[in-house]
């Protein structure tokens, strides 16, 4: 597994509804997620900041690629849109973070 680390950006006073639509996740949009290769997916919000951090484990680079044009995804990225910090296409806007420590 592969394992990435990144952070996106809640607007103010949003982090409940953030929260909120993620325990109502999509069931296609798990089955995507995994259909792609991806496993392990958490995301933790300071709430000082409202930057959020992902962590997710991917069998394979190209194959997670992928999922970012599956019709489900976009419609999961427009409906977020309303409530982070995202790019023109509603894709949120993520940083990739540099893995600094690993313990099995």
């Amino acid at each position: 597994m592969i394992r990435k680390g990144f952070k996106m950006k809640l607007y103010p006073g949003m982090a409940k509804e953030y929260e909120k639509r993620h325990n109502e996740l999509w069931p296609e949009m798990q089955e995507m997620i995994h259909e792609h290769g991806g496993h392990n997916y958490s995301i933790y919000l300071d709430e000082e900041t409202n930057v959020l951090y992902g962590y997710i484990e991917i069998e394979d680079e190209e194959l997670w690629a992928k999922s970012a044009d599956t019709p489900i995804n976009r419609k999961w990225w427009d409906f977020m849109a309303d409530i982070m910090d995202t790019n023109p296409d509603n894709s949120p806007v993520a940083v990739d973070l540099h893995p600094v420590f690993h313990l099995d």
